[in-house]
């Protein structure tokens, strides 16, 4: 063969082999590559063999194992400083220090507080993650959720609302538990909103507190969700008695066409007043609401609880998948973000719980303690939970509609809290 020829195959195999994502997994941290990867196949199976929150975690999954593997482009992240030049040297990792986020340069030197500079995204992903950036897909999610609740039971039984706002207290307990683990209270806030049982409000929350932490808090706060069945009965049981938990609720009354449809503007202009920074989660919430129950618009109301509510989600998972890359998410902080998302969904439970027994005290027997336990924002799971601890001992006994309004009065109150921490850490 010519030598002039060989050289030039040379060269261009060289050429191919370094452009491949095999060379450059290897090179550059192919280890934490392929635990990422690992985890995005965990997150797969779990969603669809086990069912667990298919549709938030299998477009999540697929958005981790896509930006985990190299050279895809898919996410990138590039910095400009505060007179919007971009800066020179290429980023290596992100850090964090003395409680802020920073950048590391591949000399290993210059330390550079994110304060001071604003992150772009591109690629595929990149640029689908402005929609969590700007707020956007978790408020289209709430008013998808908003335009298929009922807030009848709540309306028909006010007295519920105490019981979806007792169960917050795993959200602010938790908060005060993560400040001594070494989280600055932003990042405090963000882990502790995973105990309202709401993912789009814990996205949208750690987006403004501590967008570093996104994919862990959001994974954390899905993964939980999908476990209610799981974490609450054990808490109730432990919590109430056999006598109590047999106890059976008057039925509700009907609630009129007239104050379903004042409730989502009553509930807009007095918490909006009340705890404006949480405006975008109620006011998308209570359109939501509103539409469906003005009944005028059945277009508007089909596509926001079917069509729409999917295609945001879809988006969602994904971008929010995407930011699981190996530098952010193999630390030991995620470890406590998991345990620490764990404990707030037990104190949330049990809140909701302890207030009912109060309730059950107070009004001589007619509250079931266990409906406090669906005041969490996970619709309607946690109600379903609560139903079925009432039938295994009672069969008779059918809690599911008095239930239903804790926990929609839930979602009002994380979307509250949120808009409390916001305010307070933003």
């Amino acid at each position: 063969m010519i030598p002039a020829l060989s050289n030039n195959l040379g060269d261009f195999f060289l050429g191919f082999w370094n452009s491949t994502g095999i060379s450059a997994f290897f090179s550059d941290g192919g280890w934490k590559n392929l635990i990422m990867i690992a985890i995005a196949c965990l997150l797969l199976y779990l969603a669809i063999w086990k069912k667990a929150e298919p549709y938030l975690l299998i477009p999540m999954g697929i958005g981790m194992l896509l930006v985990n593997l190299p050279l895809s482009g898919i996410f990138e992240t590039s910095y400009v400083d505060m007179a919007g030049n971009a800066l020179s040297a290429p980023i290596l990792k992100e850090v964090h220090y003395s409680g802020l986020l920073g950048l590391v340069y591949p000399n290993g030197e210059m330390v550079v507080d994110t304060t001071q500079c604003s992150a772009t995204y591109s690629g595929l992903l990149g640029t689908l993650y402005y929609g969590i950036k700007f707020e956007i897909y978790p408020c289209l999610i709430f008013m998808g959720i908003g335009a298929t609740t009922d807030f009848g039971p709540l309306i028909s039984n006010p007295k519920t609302m105490l019981l979806g706002a007792a169960a917050q207290l795993g959200i602010f307990l938790t908060f005060m538990l993560a400040i001594p683990c070494g989280f600055t209270p932003a990042q405090a806030g963000s882990i502790g909103i995973i105990g309202g049982a709401d993912g789009p409000t814990a996205i949208l929350t750690t987006t403004k507190l501590a967008p570093e932490l996104l994919s862990s808090i959001a994974i954390a706060a899905y993964s939980y969700m999908a476990l209610v069945p799981f974490i609450q009965p054990p808490v109730i049981r432990l919590l109430t008695t056999k006598k109590e938990r047999r106890i059976h609720m008057e039925m509700l009354k009907p609630v009129s066409k007239t104050k379903k449809i004042l409730f989502p503007i009553i509930v807009t202009i007095l918490v909006t007043l009340l705890v404006p920074s949480c405006a975008p989660l109620i006011g998308c919430l209570m359109f939501g609401n509103l539409i469906k129950e003005s009944g005028v618009v059945p277009k508007l109301v089909e596509n926001a609880s079917n069509s729409l509510l999917y295609i945001v989600t879809i988006l969602l998972g994904l971008t929010v998948g995407a930011t699981a890359t190996a530098a952010n998410f193999l630390n030991v902080k995620t470890l406590l973000i998991f345990g620490l998302g764990i404990i707030a969904f037990v104190f949330a439970t049990a809140g909701g719980v302890l207030l009912g027994k109060l309730m059950c005290w107070l009004t001589h027997g007619k509250v079931n303690p266990m409906i406090g336990a669906a005041g969490v924002s996970a619709v309607p799971m946690a109600a379903r939970v609560v139903q079925k601890e009432g039938v295994r001992e009672d069969p008779s006994n059918f809690l599911l509609m008095h239930a239903m309004g804790p926990n929609v009065a839930g979602v009002i109150g994380s979307a509250v809290a949120a808009g409390l921490l916001i305010f307070l850490l933003g």
